[in-house]
């Protein structure tokens, strides 16, 4: 009997610390999205930005994202982010929408 009580023990303990690190590891993972949501906002005003300086020296906003990254030394993660560029006029500012890409757990 006391050697089926310590099996338990031990399947207890490892249970509960199998339980500790996937709340410990969803926690950070939930943590991590919801940094990258509450980038998008800063990614949206430093693109805003450079196409206004664009807009400024130039005289016209930019037609495409690529510009900014080719001429306003604008560097974009494309891998974490989507991002939509939609140029209206030269003399109007463009919309812009990033949309955070939530990684696969795995």
């Amino acid at each position: 009997m006391r050697i089926i009580r310590e099996h338990r023990f031990i399947a207890a303990c490892i249970a509960a610390a199998l339980a500790a690190a996937l709340l410990v590891g969803g926690l950070f993972l939930r943590g991590t999205e919801k940094d990258g949501e509450a980038q998008t906002d800063s990614i949206v005003q430093t693109i805003y930005d450079r196409a206004l300086q664009c807009y400024v020296i130039e005289g016209a906003y930019p037609e495409s994202l690529k510009y900014l990254e080719e001429h306003y030394g604008l560097a974009v993660n494309k891998e974490d982010y989507k991002i939509v560029y939609t140029p209206f006029a030269d003399n109007l500012p463009p919309e812009i929408r990033v949309i955070y890409r939530k990684k696969a757990r795995s």
